[in-house]
């Protein structure tokens, strides 16, 4: 039996919520019917309004903790009743001020705010059930200030509360003991509170969202906003004695009217003069040459561990004692480790082989020593066991001595990726930070002009298989795209009607690979067409025709490459570089050459981000270049800059272990001599 009338109770409450819920979206709904038969259409574009004016309805979910017993000075309970829940109305006009141009703003709602609710049914000494019901009521004055954190519709808000009681009724109801079900029913006790508050301060916080429901060109506009809001128990003791105290969550929506301000634009005025944008598409022949292509690739002092092991990857190539002798490290190919596909085939097949290129120039260099240090976030214990695990290899397989290797063990890498405070990608920062770092004083095993621990280890020169050099690339010229568009496409379609869609970009120059748009296809017939979305808002389109040829290379081609590596989202090279590019690079620049230089990252942050951190590394290049060049007297060398950031499908390596990610911070310098 009384679970029956408990699952009664339940069924009401809820459908009192339903019912308060319902009032506040048809008063909603009248409200926008009544405003929109006004409505009419303007011939005037006008501002977002600042000022806003309507009202507020929903249900406050009311949530009783604490106790109450004696309900009045003449009436006290037979025991106390703790926890209890309801759902009563709340309705407000309301006013807001916020400034289209700024992310904050006030508002202030003054309404009727019912806390009506049911205590949670007791059971007295006499086996009978009791029953409190509640009808508080208030005045309520809410201040708030508002923040629109992404100049969208969302907004959160938050401020104090102040209520005045309007009513302190409550019934109190004593049931029939189930096992005496034909005695006599106790009469209801209606009465008032005693001792209440007369005005209660607390706060409030919430969210809500602003859906427009009028354009922007008529003067008169709409907003209708759900929101949400909480009121926790502090402040809300609705009593000056017991413990009794109430916490509340609001859900509603608000109907809001504005007037905007008319645009500076004259009204006869409909297209408004965008800036010029010069649209061309550069398709080389690409007919084959004859290039003599040598690669110049850095070696990276790191030995990547996966996650929670201390042995060796697989990944990493490994020799016997009898293949020792026949090693050559610019001869890795015949040496490739069989995980490797793609575009990390290239030259990861050289990083692969840092360990047997490390012992083969420690053999050879007998008088030099290197010191492993281990990094893993276990603590440096597990940092010296990976380390140990490198220093076996070399001592068992190239048969090292084993005083020349010392070993140390840290928490973290003295050149770390994982920053303190990142909370982006943090999984693959700590995958790139577990490794053990090779450092020598030994000139022998070092890059030019370096010394000290800190020092990179000595480049790799090898020849390399080619993908389609960069000046075989479509170039795409949009001069003035900055200035014009907040963002354009390209869209392409051949003879046949294929259409494909590239982007969207910002910068006036990209370039393709024409396989990306001709795929298996040996040439063929395009119109290019840019679509470019201006900062009005209007879309702006461009076409021309143009004949592309898919790049072959040639039986003999060869090319020179070198590369610069970057430190995770840094825009300066390694002061180990710069001599480097003065000294080496620049000096073997041919007279009237073209040096491409194309920056990229790895794909760990924000994509837009890492386009311009791109470029802002390929400009440093070009930047040191021109200076060695500058100073040496030649102005007879073309460089082009270009920033792909974690464009996947042009970026030099996969982006699937730590040691790709690493190499993907680069700069690649192509330098291609005068035809």
């Amino acid at each position: 039996m009384q679970n029956k009338i408990q699952a009664i109770k339940k069924i009401h409450s809820s459908a009192y919520a339903l019912r308060m819920i319902q009032k506040a979206v048809v008063l909603s709904a009248l409200l926008l019917v009544a405003f929109q038969a006004d409505l009419r259409a303007q011939e005037t574009n006008f501002t977002k309004p600042s000022w806003w004016f309507g009202a507020a309805a929903g249900a406050n979910f009311n949530f009783y903790t604490g106790s109450t017993q004696q309900l009045n000075y003449d009436f006290r309970a037979p025991l106390a009743f703790h926890e209890g829940k309801g759902a009563a109305l709340y309705i407000a006009p309301l006013v807001e001020y916020h400034n289209p141009a700024s992310i904050w703003g006030v508002g202030l709602q003054v309404g009727y705010d019912s806390r009506h609710s049911e205590f949670d049914q007791i059971i007295l000494p006499s086996n009978s059930p009791a029953d409190l019901s509640t009808n508080l009521s208030y005045i309520t004055v809410e201040p708030s200030l508002r923040l629109t954190p992404f100049r969208t519709g969302f907004y959160l808000y938050g401020g104090p509360r102040i209520a005045f009681n309007l009513e302190k009724r409550f019934t109190y109801k004593q049931g029939r003991n189930p096992n005496f079900p034909d005695q006599a029913a106790t009469p209801e006790v209606k009465g008032e509170f005693s001792q209440v508050n007369k005005t209660l301060l607390s706060f409030q916080i919430g969210a809500g969202y602003d859906i427009r429901l009028s354009a922007q060109a008529n003067q008169s506009q709409v907003v209708l906003s759900p929101f949400v809001a909480y009121q926790p128990y502090i402040g809300q003791s609705p009593r000056s004695i017991e413990t009794w105290n109430i916490s509340m969550l609001r859900l509603g929506a608000a109907l809001k009217f504005g007037a905007g301000c008319k645009r500076a634009i004259p009204v006869k005025v409909e297209v408004v003069a965008e800036p010029e944008v010069q649209f061309s598409v550069i398709s080389p022949q690409n007919i084959p040459v004859e290039r003599r292509v040598r690669e110049t690739f850095p070696l990276r002092n790191y030995v990547f561990f996966d996650l929670g092991s201390t042995e060796l990857p697989g990944r990493y190539q490994r020799l016997t004692k009898e293949q020792v002798a026949d090693f050559k490290e610019d001869q890795l190919e015949v040496l490739a480790p069989k995980s490797l596909s793609g575009r990390s085939r290239r030259s990861m097949i050289v990083y692969y082989n840092v360990l047997n290129i490390l012992g083969d120039r420690m053999g050879k260099n007998p008088s030099s020593t290197i010191t492993l240090v281990g990094s893993s976030e276990k603590g440096p214990l597990d940092g010296q066991k990976m380390a140990e695990s490198v220093k076996q290899y070399l001592v068992n397989t190239f048969d090292i001595n084993d005083t020349r290797i010392n070993i140390e063990g840290r928490d973290k890498p003295k050149i770390p990726s994982e920053k303190p405070g990142s909370t982006s990608d943090v999984e693959l920062l700590r995958e790139g930070d577990r490794r053990v770092s090779i450092e020598s004083r030994s000139p022998s095993l070092l890059m030019e002009f370096q010394s000290g621990p800190n020092a990179s280890l000595k480049p790799v020169e090898f020849n390399a298989t080619q993908e389609a050099p960069l000046d075989s690339y479509i170039t795409i010229n949009v001069k003035g795209a900055k200035d014009a568009y907040s963002s354009w496409l390209l869209e392409t379609s051949d003879e046949n009607g294929r259409i494909q869609n590239f982007g969207p970009y910002t910068q006036d120059k990209i370039r393709l690979p024409g396989k990306s748009i001709l795929g298996t296809r040996s040439e063929g017939d395009y119109t290019m067409t840019l679509i470019g979305k201006t900062k009005t808002g209007n879309t702006a389109r461009k076409t021309t025709q143009t004949h592309l040829v898919l790049w072959t290379p040639a039986e003999n081609e060869q090319g020179i490459r070198y590369s610069v590596i970057y430190e995770f989202d840094e825009s300066k090279t390694i002061n180990i570089y710069e001599k480097y590019l003065t000294e080496i690079v620049a000096p073997k620049i041919p007279v009237g050459a073209l040096v491409i230089v194309h920056g990229y990252t790895d794909v760990i942050g924000d994509e837009n981000y890492n386009q311009k951190l791109s470029l802002a590394r390929a400009n440093d290049v070009k930047t040191i270049l021109l200076k060695s060049l500058t100073n040496s007297g030649r102005k007879d060398v073309q460089i082009d800059v270009y920033g792909f950031g974690e464009d996947e499908t042009l970026s030099p390596f996969e982006n699937t272990f730590p040691e790709e990610r690493f190499y993907n911070r680069t700069v690649l310098i192509d330098i291609i001599p005068k035809k």
